[in-house]
């Protein structure tokens, strides 16, 4: 039993000699690729802190600033700073300057009595048609977006028109190519839906659909001359009226809350006046109707609040 046991303790200190060797052979290959860290001074305390990365360069993403606010001076903080483009919850207060057109479709359709001159009942003159001047004044308008896509305007404004009725058979019969029929203020209020393509962008294209309601006010009547006769000023009126509309603009963010606006209305309004001059067996009587059907450009500034 003495042998076998000698022979394994014999074993086991080779191997043990041998790791010590291996080992020491590691270290002082370590200590040749990376000298040894000083020991630290007595007293010396070291903290674990991370590594910080190196920090990217700035990406230059150009001006904060368009074209108007670099002429005024606006600094570039300033312009960073801002809210850019229309979009939900906004609201717009815009003040324009209008032109309203009246395209004056379908105004054939003026018919007359008039016993001075043998026509004894309502008879429809050929060939006579009706027209309205055009007008500028300035508009209000009130806009809410709903969403950043959506948004309901409301406008509103008046504008005095001239009106008259031209060649046909009542030029042949009063003895003059133009009859004045008097004025009338137009009040067209018209609310309208859009939806505007690009939402916190300064450029905003929108496209829209709503409707007018028509109301005349302040009308009065033309001076009717019959031959050399003048029946003095005649009583106008107009019923109310209205129809849809279409319309497509754009808004541009100019500096801060103010915007510039244009925008173009199409509205499809049919209406129906009649006038009297003179009274008892003499009086003169003339009803029109005609689709007006204006078209309203309009350019302003806008605050958004």
């Amino acid at each position: 039993m003495t042998k076998p046991r000698s022979l394994l303790a014999a074993t086991l200190l080779a191997a043990s000699a041998l790791c010590g060797t291996a080992h020491a052979q590691s270290a002082s290959v370590q200590a040749a690729v990376s000298p040894a860290t000083p020991a630290p001074a007595p007293g010396t305390a070291y903290v674990s802190a991370p590594v910080a990365r190196p920090m990217a360069e700035p990406v230059n993403r150009g001006s904060n600033c368009n074209a108007f606010e670099h002429w005024i001076g606006r600094s570039e903080e300033a312009c960073a700073g801002e809210k850019i483009g229309l979009g939900r919850g906004d609201f717009m207060v815009r003040l324009s300057g209008v032109g309203v057109l009246p395209e004056d479709r379908d105004n054939k359709h003026v018919s007359v009595s008039a016993p001075p001159l043998g026509v004894n009942h309502m008879t429809r003159m050929a060939g006579t048609h009706t027209g309205a001047t055009n007008q500028a004044m300035p508009e209000l308008t009130l806009e809410y977006f709903l969403t950043d896509n959506l948004s309901l305007d409301l406008i509103a404004t008046s504008t005095r028109h001239e009106v008259s009725a031209s060649g046909g058979a009542l030029a042949g019969a009063l003895g003059h190519h133009q009859t004045d029929l008097g004025s009338a203020w137009v009040l067209p209020p018209t609310l309208t839906v859009a939806w505007h393509f690009r939402p916190h962008k300064r450029f905003n294209p929108y496209v829209g659909v709503g409707g007018t309601a028509l109301w005349f006010h302040n009308m009065n009547g033309g001076n009717l001359w019959v031959g050399n006769n003048n029946l003095g000023k005649g009583r106008l009126n107009a019923g109310f009226t209205g129809g849809p509309s279409i319309n497509a603009g754009f808004d541009y963010q100019i500096v801060g809350n103010w915007f510039l606006n244009v925008d173009v209305k199409q509205m499809f309004i049919r209406m129906h006046a009649w006038e009297k001059w003179g009274s008892g067996a003499g009086q003169v009587k003339a009803h029109a109707k005609e689709s007006l059907d204006p078209t309203v450009v309009s350019a302003g500034i806008a605050y958004r609040f």
